[in-house]
């Protein structure tokens, strides 16, 4: 089985979450890591799972403007310079009738707590592609708009991206091959 983990970060929380969930995926399955912008516009059919990471920004995904802002907090470089989540689910295609499932996770700030969510705009949109889920979109949670990501957050995500593929590689059903060891009933 194969896993897709996209992100888009600017400071370096969602990249880490990212890094960790894929970690996580990675246990159970062959996962590979990819910044948005390195991202294939095509949805490969080999992929069984694909999960696609961001920042909340603005109740949603991040969009130019809201990336500007975010960049002039930076105190150093950002992560994803170029197009975010946003544009890369409003270019992505899915060829054929869509087998590979969906997880959408976000980061946000925890206090105050804000409505919206990147997470739940991004799993809107992969439906509307056909794609189904394999779980709710999930949050992890920074303590300010750079960051840092909460206490734990790194080992939650680690441990939902292993509970993701383990469900995944339990509810496949295995394809029978024949064993030329095996005598055929003739018939």
């Amino acid at each position: 089985m194969r896993a897709l983990v996209v992100y888009e970060s600017m400071f370096g929380n969602t990249q880490a979450v990212a890094k960790a969930v894929a970690e996580g995926m990675s246990q159970h399955m062959e996962t590979a890591l990819l910044e948005c912008s390195l991202a294939p516009t095509i949805l490969p059919s080999d992929l069984d799972l694909v999960v696609v990471g961001a920042p909340t920004h603005a109740f949603s995904m991040s969009r130019p403007s809201t990336r500007e802002s975010a960049k002039a907090q930076a105190t150093g470089d950002v992560v994803s310079r170029g197009t975010g989540i946003r544009e890369w689910l409003e270019t992505l295609a899915v060829p054929g009738e869509p087998t590979t499932r969906v997880a959408t996770f976000d980061t946000r700030v925890r206090h105050p707590h804000l409505p919206g969510s990147a997470a739940s705009a991004a799993l809107r949109r992969l439906r509307r592609l056909g794609l189904r889920p394999a779980a709710p979109a999930k949050s992890f949670w920074v303590l300010g708009s750079p960051g840092p990501l909460a206490h734990g957050q790194e080992d939650d995500a680690r441990a939902w991206g292993a509970e993701l593929a383990r469900g995944l590689v339990q509810t496949t059903p295995k394809i029978p091959t024949a064993n030329p060891e095996t005598p055929r009933a003739n018939g």
